[in-house]
């Protein structure tokens, strides 16, 4: 069983991170309108939805996050201890 060490919630907290980043970025591109001049984006919609987007993101890397070292399942490890 993998414990949690600093080293271990870092490298799991910057792979999250990561993942989040690009969910903002991917969600803020789909809700912007094809054709629109920049006077018509709803800019406090744009961002609010792409942040929770991202906060989502984050949490949900909880379950895993294929992109760091094993999967790192962190909520696995935590119920488990």
């Amino acid at each position: 069983m993998t414990r949690i060490t600093k080293d271990y919630l870092k490298e799991w907290a910057i792979a999250a991170g990561i993942r989040a980043i690009k969910t903002v970025a991917q969600t803020a591109a789909a809700m912007l309108p094809v054709g629109a001049t920049i006077q018509e984006v709803g800019w406090m919609t744009v961002l609010s939805t792409a942040l929770l987007a991202g906060v989502l993101s984050f949490l949900t890397s909880v379950a895993g996050i294929p992109e760091a070292a094993d999967g790192q399942d962190l909520g696995r490890i935590i119920s488990s201890e």
